[in-house]
């Protein structure tokens, strides 16, 4: 039996509007979406016209890299300064027996560049989407 999705994927990836976003790397094929709202890039920009691709701009909310091997988590080093405090790196990568990369290396890379996972999403029909937060602890006192 095949699940049913009822909550939208920007909604379980806490897109709101005006965020600041930014896409590393591959996230998709064109016929992995969940449901029938269309690629990926394409659904964020109706909530936020504040999309980078590559590079995030500083004070970043939300960064979605697509890392299908443990070299390409190497980019957590670059991306965790340019998020916020309150912000997430969330790792997309493929799932089920198509996964080249699995949860407990993603959560390794992440301890090794000060981030602890908190939530994970299912992205598409072939990916899995693991959310990276700076520690509570580790954040700046406001």
């Amino acid at each position: 039996m095949e699940r049913v999705y009822t909550t939208p994927l920007l909604d379980k990836l806490g897109i709101r509007p005006g965020m600041r976003v930014a896409i590393v790397g591959q996230l998709e094929d064109d016929d992995e979406a969940l449901d029938d709202a269309g690629p990926f890039r394409q659904r964020l920009a109706e909530p936020t016209s504040d999309i980078a691709d590559g590079r995030p701009k500083p004070d970043t909310d939300l960064v979605f890299l697509g890392a299908d091997t443990t070299d390409e988590l190497a980019a957590l080093a670059d991306l965790r300064p340019r998020i916020r405090p309150t912000g997430a790196i969330w790792v997309v990568s493929l799932k089920g027996k198509a996964a080249t990369l699995r949860d407990i290396e993603v959560i390794a890379a992440a301890r090794d560049h000060g981030l602890v996972d908190n939530k994970v999403v299912a992205f598409s029909t072939r990916r899995t989407a693991l959310r990276l937060v700076i520690p509570v602890a580790l954040r700046p006192k406001s």
